[in-house]
């Protein structure tokens, strides 16, 4: 019998789990199937692009992985049994597995602020950036739109918004400094874009509140909004926490070093669902950045296992963080592998040449999952083998 493994999510994280699996292992003894909601992949870290007007490439799944030997079943995740080794799905039975890859990323975090649910749109993905296309689509000339957040979400939504719209008076509110872990040089440049772009910048503001036109700070005092982009945070869905799996309190699965459970061998987590320790110690931060290697990571430390082989060790690390200020401007921040940011940085057209280069490449990855680097498929090792193994490190 084939070693059944389900991958759920088909993000950066899982969708390159899964092709990477695929090159690992042989057809003859696996059985991959990657269950997603959305019957394409979806390229999230372009949802500002999408909100904003611009069309994407479509990107069916099922194109993707046709000979690859990956099953992909289009469906709407409810649950997970980790003691069963089920998954439920809406409108279909459950599916059985002997290993798990969680892969089922992040939406917007409203932190418990009232209103966020009912007045503010977000990029969180890609039903929620449509439906904030239509709004914009729907504002008249120097309507005031607020963004909320001064994360990289926040930064990119406003600017893209601004320079596609550069008659609505677009402003952006942040808890502490817009921008404020870059380098300096990267900050004067980002400040000079959001000049060049008209927007208004209100650092250390606390919004605890939005209404139908305004937002609304710790103070009492309102700024108005026709519309609202809420950009302040991103939490897990429920699915794991409410499971027997040990998970961090904001829900998110704890893994080890290869991305599996601590609680369960039998599952690993991948991308922004699971709490993963990086480079210097520090939790890796949810992003494709951290996705891809942890994806890789973990389909490594799998295949390993099930086929008789070392484990690779590495310890996932940061090179830059890429931010687009529009379509023609950008900043590549340099930062430490434990992602401090580092004096340098590129600015400008460079930069966005640069970021869309890393984003095209990373589409272009998904949808060619088994070309990159050579692959070797291996049988699996004696079935024996496999269970000592798993039992070994569950009691470890």
């Amino acid at each position: 019998m084939k070693h059944r493994i389900v991958v759920l999510g088909a993000g950066y994280a899982g969708a390159t789990a899964a092709g990477r699996l695929a090159k690992r292992l042989h057809s003859d003894d696996a059985l991959i199937t990657l269950v997603n909601a959305d019957p394409d992949f979806v390229e999230r870290v372009r949802m500002h692009q999408l909100a904003a007007g611009q069309d994407l490439r479509p990107r069916p799944l099922r194109d993707t992985f046709a000979g690859t030997g990956v099953r992909v079943v289009t469906a709407l995740v409810t649950g997970v049994d980790v003691d069963r080794k089920t998954v439920d799905l809406a409108g279909a039975d459950p599916l059985g597995y002997d290993s798990l890859v969680y892969a089922l990323g992040s939406t917007g975090a409203d932190h418990g602020v009232p209103g966020v649910a009912e007045h503010a749109h977000s990029v969180a993905g890609k039903q929620a950036a449509l439906r904030l296309r239509a709004r914009l689509s729907e504002l008249d000339s120097g309507a005031p739109v607020v963004v909320v957040g001064g994360g990289l979400t926040g930064i990119e939504a406003a600017t893209e918004i601004a320079e596609t719209r550069p008659d609505l008076a677009v402003s952006i509110a942040a808890r502490g400094g817009v921008g404020d872990w870059l380098s300096e040089k990267a900050q004067r440049h980002l400040r000079g874009a959001f000049g060049r772009l008209g927007i208004t910048v209100n650092d250390h503001i606390d919004i605890t509140r939005v209404a139908a036109g305004a937002v609304i700070d710790g103070a009492a005092r309102e700024i108005p909004a026709d519309l609202t982009v809420w950009t302040a945070g991103f939490a897990v869905h429920p699915i794991a926490a409410a499971s027997t799996l040990t998970v961090s309190d904001t829900g998110r699965i704890v893994v080890d070093a290869s991305m599996c459970s601590v609680s369960h061998p039998d599952v690993y987590a991948v991308g922004d669902a699971a709490l993963a320790e990086g480079a210097g110690g520090k939790p890796l931060r949810m992003s494709c950045a951290s996705g891809g290697p942890m994806a890789w990571q973990a389909a490594d430390a799998l295949a390993a296992r099930l086929t008789g082989r070392a484990v690779p060790e590495t310890t996932i690390g940061y090179n830059f963080q890429c931010i687009s200020l529009g379509r023609r401007d950008g900043i590549i921040q340099l930062v430490t592998p434990d992602d401090r940011a580092k004096s340098s940085a590129i600015t400008g057209r460079a930069a966005a040449r640069i970021k869309e280069f890393v984003c095209a490449g990373a589409a272009w990855s998904i949808g060619h999952p088994t070309l990159l680097l050579p692959s070797r498929r291996r049988h699996l090792a004696a079935t024996d083998e496999v269970v000592s193994d798993l039992v070994t490190r569950s009691r470890g």
